[in-house]
């Protein structure tokens, strides 16, 4: 998996509350001009990734000899597809699975992250208010640093973020 960077000052002081901006965006993606508005407003979001302790089933407690390994939360499809899940909020990740730990991250982190494990898609807010999917030609771009963005000629295109 790629690495994601450690929590920086740039979360310092973060309680992972949802910005109601881009859930507003979200709950808007349902035509072609709403998803691209959504994914604009998801270039420059905070997320939260998921990460899950495995290997630490054995119960009766803490045992010292066995040690979990922290793992980014996946889902994989009946065909073998596998796709990250990311959350906008607490609530959300909460919502989805409570005993995740919350990592934040940004989306071009996700985007890498998602494409080194040859993932088909990123699923943010998978538990909602507003689930959106991210598939694998999108990531591809994230993951390089661009952002899609707004031209003035009400089109879009990439800008890339170096």
């Amino acid at each position: 998996m790629a690495t994601l960077g450690r929590p920086s000052a740039d979360h310092a002081g973060d309680r992972g509350d949802p910005d109601p901006v881009l859930r507003t965006l979200l709950a808007s993606a349902g035509d072609h001009d709403g998803y691209l508005r959504a994914v604009a407003g998801l270039c420059a979001a905070r997320f939260l990734l998921p990460v899950v302790a495995l290997g630490d089933d054995g119960g009766g407690g803490p045992d010292p000899d066995r040690h979990a390994e922290l793992q980014a939360a996946m889902l994989t499809a009946p065909d073998g597809g596998s796709a990250l899940v990311a959350f906008t909020g607490l609530d959300a990740l909460r919502a989805w699975r409570p005993d995740a730990r919350p990592v934040p991250c940004r989306l071009d982190e996700l985007a890498a992250s998602a494409v080194d494990q040859d993932c088909v898609a990123l699923l943010v807010d998978l538990a909602g208010p507003s689930p959106l999917v991210l598939e694998r030609d999108l990531l591809d771009q994230l993951a390089r640093g661009r952002r899609l963005v707004a031209l003035d000629d009400g089109g879009w295109g990439w800008l890339f973020a170096g």
